[in-house]
């Protein structure tokens, strides 16, 4: 009986830690490189600029900030206005030549973002850790701020 618990209780435990990590918002494993470029080539045909948001998951504020983007009207906002990549910086181990191509955007915190045009154009870039807040950012303050940097039809 205490085997069956215990074969249980793994069972489970491996259950909530897949479910937990298929929730977080940054793939750790992903080729961002090859992520950015693929945004790149489908921002072109539209004209919509591309979003890289650099963050991680241990992160509460780049958490937070994928969270808001993903509802109301920040999602739509998103969805009619940018190609959107999520770039992982883990523990600012990972993925800094592509931050640094753009400026070191997550130099002042995280998450930071980089506004791109098609042709891979730096068109604006977080350099004082604008969003290393943003877990206290209310929802309009999240779009005021990105909207500011988004193509309008």
């Amino acid at each position: 009986m205490i085997r069956r618990t215990l074969l249980v209780l793994a069972a489970a435990a491996a259950t909530a830690t897949a479910t937990w990590a298929a929730t977080l918002p940054y793939n750790e494993t992903a080729d961002a490189k090859a992520e950015l470029r693929d945004a790149l080539a489908q921002a072109g045909p539209s004209r919509l600029p591309v979003l890289v948001i650099f963050g991680a998951n241990w992160c509460e504020d780049c958490r937070a900030l994928d969270a808001a983007l993903k509802s109301g009207k920040n999602a739509e906002l998103m969805a009619k206005s940018f190609k959107v990549v999520k770039v992982d910086v883990g523990n600012f181990n990972r993925n800094l030549d592509l931050a640094a191509s753009y400026g070191n955007p997550i130099k002042k915190g995280i998450p930071a973002a980089v506004v791109l045009s098609p042709d891979n154009q730096l068109i604006y870039a977080t350099r004082g850790g604008e969003l290393a807040d943003a877990r206290h950012m209310s929802e309009t303050g999240i779009y005021d701020f990105f909207s500011a940097h988004a193509k309008h039809p």
